[in-house]
């Protein structure tokens, strides 16, 4: 579609190469998902979500993540007013359309699930009052390493509430050299989609069509991080993938196919994309670290072991 390459040609204009990062927050935006970003710093993971943000014209926010942040600098809070005798919401600013939240693994469990109810249901809860969140509705979320000193793993159930979870890496030499000229001569990144074209985007993903089998295929992938029985490195798994994530693979997989302009889903699509949609809800246990075993080995032998339809 159109508006689609139209987006990703602004986006282009702030960032150099990756590709796979840009086509990943365009499938979180169409099919009302979220994404998390994961990288060292310096490699313009905030700056693609500002550049998405600039492309859409739609309200952009940004928390950066901190040790000291409170769950209500997130979400808002109830304040009394003593001239009226009453309490007044302060909305916090959560309530937008696009929220960056920078470097969320740098705050604490208690302020990342700030964000849980708003990822989920898409409404927040303050004080006895629930508020809902404007449409559409997306958190781009980056992180650094959890190696990294000063961070905090984020909890199964807020991983989980992630679409896709895509890993940044360095440019090439070629793509550093572009971005020092892009530096040099910066181009302004227009609006290039309003409310309505995203929300039409969003509607029109029921119009994609996906095989039975092929949805057969997605939950069978999916069950077999729970159930292993056509892997050996099944053991090594402590807990699977959720139902949450059979939906997002499907629904991601319809997006990466709007984003190549057809109107059905090919294995490709989906092959593609699971990576991106299993690797943050599977749980390794204490034995695959002892004997070097990573979830990107177990997931390619998932996907080399489950017959593609």
């Amino acid at each position: 579609m159109q508006v689609i390459q139209n987006i990703k040609n602004e986006i282009k204009k702030a960032i150099v190469g990756h590709e796979k990062l840009i086509d990943s927050m365009l499938i979180s935006l169409i099919t009302k998902g979220h994404i998390l970003i994961e990288g060292v710093p310096g490699i313009a993971k905030t700056t693609a979500v500002k550049a998405l943000a600039n492309a859409v014209d739609l309200e952009f926010k940004r928390i950066q993540f901190t040790p000291d942040l409170l769950p209500s600098d997130i979400t808002g809070i109830e304040i009394y007013n003593p001239k009226t005798n009453e309490f007044q919401i302060k909305k916090g600013p959560v309530f937008t359309n696009f929220l960056l939240a920078d470097e969320i693994n740098r705050a604490p469990a208690k302020v990342q699930s700030a964000l849980l109810e708003a990822m989920q249901e898409r409404q927040i809860s303050i004080g006895e009052e629930n508020f809902y969140l404007p449409e559409p509705f997306m958190v781009l979320a980056t992180q650094n390493p959890v190696e990294q000193e000063g961070t905090y793993p984020l909890p199964e159930a807020q991983l989980d509430r992630f679409m896709l979870k895509v890993e940044v890496g360095y440019n090439t030499l070629e793509e550093e050299i572009e971005i020092i000229k892009m530096i040099e001569n910066p181009k302004q990144i227009i609006p290039v989609a309003n409310k309505e074209d995203i929300i039409k985007l969003q509607n029109e993903l029921k119009n994609i069509h996906i095989d039975e089998e092929l949805i057969r295929y997605i939950a069978t992938i999916v069950n077999e991080t729970r159930h292993p029985k056509s892997i050996k490195l099944g053991e090594y798994i402590e807990l699977g993938a959720s139902p949450r994530a059979t939906i997002s693979l499907v629904n991601a997989s319809k997006a990466n196919a709007m984003l190549k302009n057809k109107d059905y889903v090919a294995p490709s699509d989906i092959i593609e994309l699971i990576p991106l949609v299993l690797k943050h809800r599977i749980k390794l246990n204490y034995k695959a670290e002892a004997d070097e075993i990573n979830k990107d080995l177990i997931i390619k032998e998932i996907i080399e072991a489950i017959d593609i339809p």
